[in-house]
């Protein structure tokens, strides 16, 4: 009986630390690396990968297409932390509007962002969680880095000294949508333990209106 409950015990400190870590699917930098430089068919392969754990469609354009499903790593050399792929399906300037498929690997992020106003309105946007789940960062609330110290320990202690997204809400593939509080409010998104793919629609993305917090990040 006790080397049952030893067992049992070890079991659930396993499954414990695949929850947290994502180590059945997170993968290290050098996988995504060549010469120093990000390898963008393998970030593309990892989101496959994460398309088909979860059961979501692969169409054939994402393959046919180069150009159709992208990956990056936000020019900071850490993929694995700093990443994301992405599909625009629509960014219409005259009809302002805007719908973007993103994918995250398990506790990936988003680099910090805001929009701005240009010629266009500051950009506005909404999620709806497809599979898996996210953490939403953003300035809008209390801080709450108390509530989820196993997700502010994935971020390096450089980005979360500097962040001013300190409170987290965690979004789930439950059908609701999720909207972003105000204008130019700062915030990212963390993919979940198993990683997530959310659909987002929103206002004309003007490229010329992203700032990041960090300033050598790159879109």
């Amino acid at each position: 009986m006790k080397r049952q409950l030893i067992t049992l015990a070890g079991t659930a400190l396993l499954l414990t630390g695949l929850l947290f870590t994502g180590c059945s699917t997170q993968q290290t930098n050098s996988a995504f690396y060549k010469d120093g430089k990000f390898d963008a068919d393998q970030g593309k392969q990892a989101y496959f990968d994460l398309m088909k754990k979860h059961g979501a469609p692969i169409y054939d354009v994402y393959k046919s297409d180069p150009k159709f499903l992208w990956a990056l790593d936000f020019g900071t050399g850490n993929f694995v932390q700093f990443g994301m792929g992405g599909v625009f399906w629509f960014n219409e300037k005259t009809e302002s509007y805007f719908a973007h498929e993103i994918f995250l690997l398990p506790y990936q992020c988003i680099a910090e962002h805001s929009h701005h106003e240009t010629d266009m309105p500051a950009k506005m946007e909404s999620w709806i969680v497809r599979y898996g789940s996210v953490y939403a960062f953003s300035e809008d609330g209390e801080p709450n880095f108390d509530k989820y110290p196993e997700i502010v320990a994935k971020l390096p202690k450089e980005t979360r000294a500097n962040l001013k997204s300190c409170h987290i809400q965690q979004f789930v593939a439950d059908g609701r949508p999720y909207k972003l509080p105000y204008k130019k409010v700062w915030h990212f998104m963390m993919g979940g333990p198993d990683g997530a793919i959310v659909s987002e629609s929103g206002t004309y993305h003007d490229n010329a209106g992203l700032r990041f917090r960090n300033p050598g990040v790159k879109f």
